[in-house]
């Protein structure tokens, strides 16, 4: 067990490098001029623009770019931004929390509506309570996010003529604001999160509940609650735990249209708007951050199932 999960941190290093290489590649290869896009509208001389380029280390051969970008981002200096003029570890710094948080809120939330559902829809197959579960799922599924968060807005205002706050409190500084902000995009967000989590576990218990060991605990008089929660549901979690992990990931850096309808400045957003002024530091650090979060959360999972599956051992 110790040399795997070694091994798998050991594997974690070419695939991030993979990944810096190709968004460096490609963020070089989308024709046009950075330095001349920077200056555009103004008349500038060349010799600036060649400076401008040589401050940069444009004017290099792109491995070489690429050798000193890995040498800086290996300490943890991902550079200057060149839209802000501002750290980038300190730009990515000031939005990560949020986006971690709505993040976190939106998956409790959404385990707090699928698991118990899609358990009861898996019991109760074919019935009216499971047409009910189903078309709350299918809506969740068929309903963008931001959608339902302008609805949500919406309804708001028109009932209580109340509207969520538009700057952001930090949680620690105050607890209410930062909920009375972060709530809706949380369900807005976490219910269509929820929809694919609800129908992966009803799936996944409905198989179990064919099994021949459930058929064997219900003839032996086991409680019918201890096979579906002991038996089922334990055994049919690892699917489950897999897409709740991969929305996770997602939900950290993928909300780029919640974000600007609840006016959240988060991770999505300022990739969104790094890559429309060209700013090539900034890109690179948030693509290989959001591929670390990806890459040590299937690690995680890779370690939960361990304890979910007796049966899994890694050697």
């Amino acid at each position: 067990m110790r040399r795997y999960v070694f091994g798998r941190l050991l594997l974690m290093i070419p695939t991030l490098v993979g990944v810096a290489i190709l968004t460096f590649v490609i963020m070089r290869a989308i024709p046009g001029d950075i330095v001349a896009l920077r200056y555009a509208g103004s008349s500038v001389p060349q010799d600036v623009l060649d400076q401008e380029r040589r401050l940069l280390g444009l004017d290099k051969p792109i491995w070489t770019q690429f050798a000193d970008w890995m040498s800086a981002a290996a300490r943890l200096d991902f550079g200057t931004s060149l839209w802000t003029n501002g750290s980038v570890i300190e730009e990515i710094k000031i939005r990560i929390g949020l986006s971690i948080e709505l993040a976190i809120i939106a998956t409790i939330l959404a385990i707090a509506i699928a698991v118990p559902l899609g358990v009861i829809a898996a019991v109760r197959q074919d019935t009216w309570v499971d047409y009910v579960i189903r078309v709350f799922s299918i809506a969740g599924l068929a309903m963008p996010s931001f959608w339902i968060g302008i609805l949500m807005i919406l309804a708001l205002i028109v009932t209580i003529r109340w509207a969520p706050p538009v700057t952001f409190t930090p949680f620690l500084v105050d607890p209410l604001a930062n909920l009375a902000q972060l709530v809706l995009p949380a369900v807005a967000v976490g219910y269509r999160y929820s929809a694919v989590a609800l129908r992966m576990t009803r799936s996944s218990v409905l198989e179990v509940l064919r099994e021949d060991y459930v058929r064997t605990a219900r003839a032996k008089g086991v409680r019918e609650s201890l096979v579906v929660m002991r038996h089922a549901l334990r055994n049919s979690l690892l699917p489950v735990v897999t897409v709740i992990s991969l929305e996770f990931a997602f939900l950290i850096g993928g909300l780029v249209v919640t974000e600007q309808v609840f006016n959240l400045n988060g991770l999505g957003k300022l990739l969104v708007d790094a890559v429309a002024h060209r700013d090539y530091p900034l890109i690179q650090a948030l693509v290989l951050l959001l591929a670390s979060i990806f890459v040590f959360v299937n690690f995680l999972v890779d370690m939960l199932y361990v304890v979910l599956d007796p049966r899994i051992r890694y050697s």
